[in-house]
């Protein structure tokens, strides 16, 4: 298993053997193809790159068309790199398709995506602050973040948890079930949420913290 690029299609639900309910995502996974593959002596560690989603020519600049034409595929607008173990490099090769055919039902995964923006959020909200009590002489100061200094050092610390952005940034969400595989349509479904909103890009790769 080395990964796989799709986007997210959205959240449903399937019945197992049992009878049992599962909360799946549904993702549009691939077909990736194979763009570079790093090895030990150029670069020193072993990864591929792969390439998804066909694109117009016209939207890519001059270097993203050259590396493309060097490993003859078609324009692509995704490219992202996977490290995998020295010894599957043997059978790999420039241009190779890769599809959903890598998994199967019970492997576990991990899903990294781009979590969904929510703006610029308080404490509360961005660090689970507790907040203040609502009674014996609170005022006007319920959702603050406190007292942010001392008197030695004088001065704000590196770190401290405060308001600001919160979301859009890179989340990997681990040992996530694999529950059906459909060839056919290209579909994945994983059991459970995966970060990010409708039709952005997912990556998988084989779960790094599962024996």
């Amino acid at each position: 298993m080395i990964g796989i690029m799709g986007k997210k299609i959205g959240m449903t639900q399937v019945f197992d053997p049992d009878g049992n309910c599962i909360p799946v995502t549904v993702i549009e996974a691939g077909p990736c193809m194979i763009t570079q593959i790093k090895r030990k002596e150029t670069d020193r560690y072993t990864a591929v790159q792969l390439g998804y989603e066909p694109t117009q020519e016209r939207k890519l600049n001059l270097p993203r068309k050259g590396h493309l034409k060097k490993s003859g595929v078609d324009p692509l607008r995704y490219l992202r790199e996977f490290r995998i173990p020295e010894e599957q490099l043997q059978e790999l090769s420039l241009g190779k398709k890769l599809d959903v055919t890598m998994f199967k039902p019970g492997d576990y995964v991990d899903v990294i995506g781009n979590s969904k923006g929510k703006g610029f959020a308080g404490v509360m909200k961005r660090h689970n602050f507790s907040g203040f009590r609502a009674t014996h002489g609170t005022h006007e100061c319920f959702r603050h973040g406190g007292s942010i200094g001392c008197r030695n050092p004088q001065h704000v610390v590196k770190g401290i948890r405060m308001a600001g952005r919160y979301g859009a940034t890179r989340v990997t969400t681990q040992n996530l079930r694999v529950v059906e595989v459909r060839n056919n349509q290209n579909l994945i479904m994983i059991k459970g949420a995966v970060p990010g909103a409708r039709n952005t890009l997912i990556l998988i790769r084989k779960a790094s913290k599962k024996y």
